[in-house]
């Protein structure tokens, strides 16, 4: 297989404006489409502006250079049908995924690669009845995936086998952080791990241990920090004198004793949520979501450009 050197985003959002970035700050070619006419008519302007923040923290050096090489399509034929790699990011349900899955079967090359950005659908699910179906994978990237690198690669039981390890070294490439999850579970590992500590934070503020906001600080200030640049292995192994086995022997009781009080885990109810989301809305008022989420990038792309600096 040949490096990617065009590739189509189908799904302009959050998610696949990211994605256009990544792909083009590393000298790809890039086709952007969206079923929606306003979602086309403003994504190269939201790509822009990204790429002006991260030439503030040193992440890019040359805004119109990598703007210049990212195009709207207006057809899913034009986006996809030259493309090496096509990455959708389109709604999160069955039936999206297995709509835009057999239009972009239909489109394009029977040799492309087309990754999913399904954050726990399994490509099994929306791929079986695709032609190329052994092109199909799903490529999970954390949101916003221009800032955090980490991308799932998940292949269903009928990818070709050669796919997965050629699209992790042209992730790396392209300056991802590919892991591979060697079959398919329902939320593959990241989301899996943080549902785990959902679930907990949840079962804690419903049992009046602490409240949302004291759990979220518990994560920023405390797990948080060390998490930005180790994995729970390695912060273990790191814990305890004699290593990861050291530490299994001293605290392995203590986790499985509370691993064992959720035996039976309770789903989100509507009070609980409404709970925590009138904390939230006392912290932070609605219209300020999205002056927020600025915020976040911009904490982001300080943390990336730190870590850049940093040698291991």
């Amino acid at each position: 297989m040949q490096p990617i050197r065009n590739v189509a985003i189908v799904g302009a959002g959050l998610v696949g404006s990211g994605w256009a970035i990544v792909f083009a700050r590393s000298g790809a070619t890039v086709r952007v489409y969206d079923a929606e006419a306003s979602i086309r008519a403003s994504v190269l302007d939201r790509i822009r502006d990204s790429l002006a923040d991260m030439r503030e923290v040193g992440l890019v050096d040359d805004v119109d250079a990598i703007a210049g090489r990212i195009t709207v399509a207006d057809t899913l034929g034009d986006a996809v049908s030259d493309a090496d790699y096509i990455q959708e990011s389109v709604f999160e349900r069955v039936d999206v995924k297995t709509a835009i899955s057999l239009a972009i079967d239909a489109a394009m090359r029977p040799d492309a690669i087309v990754g999913s950005s399904s954050s726990g659908i399994p490509a099994s699910a929306f791929t079986e009845g695709c032609v190329h179906r052994s092109r199909f994978l799903v490529s999970h990237p954390v949101n916003p995936p221009h800032l955090v690198p980490v991308v799932e690669l998940v292949p269903a039981p009928w990818t070709d086998p050669a796919i997965v390890p050629f699209l992790r070294t042209e992730m790396a490439r392209f300056g991802q952080v590919p892991v591979v999850v060697n079959r398919e579970i329902a939320g593959f590992i990241l989301n899996r791990l943080q549902g785990a500590l959902l679930n907990e934070a949840w079962a804690l503020f419903e049992e009046g241990y602490a409240s949302a906001a004291d759990i979220d600080a518990t994560v920023a200030h405390g797990l948080g920090l060390r998490w930005s640049f180790m994995g729970p292995f390695e912060t273990i192994d790191l814990n305890a004198p004699g290593g990861v086995a050291d530490y299994a022997q001293r605290l392995g009781p203590l986790y499985h004793s509370v691993a064992q009080d959720r035996t039976e885990p309770k789903p989100w109810s509507e009070g609980l949520v409404g709970k925590v989301a009138a904390e939230r809305r006392e912290a932070l008022p609605g219209e300020s979501l999205a002056d927020r989420r600025a915020w976040r990038d911009g904490r982001l792309m300080r943390l990336v450009a730190h870590k850049q600096a940093q040698k291991d």
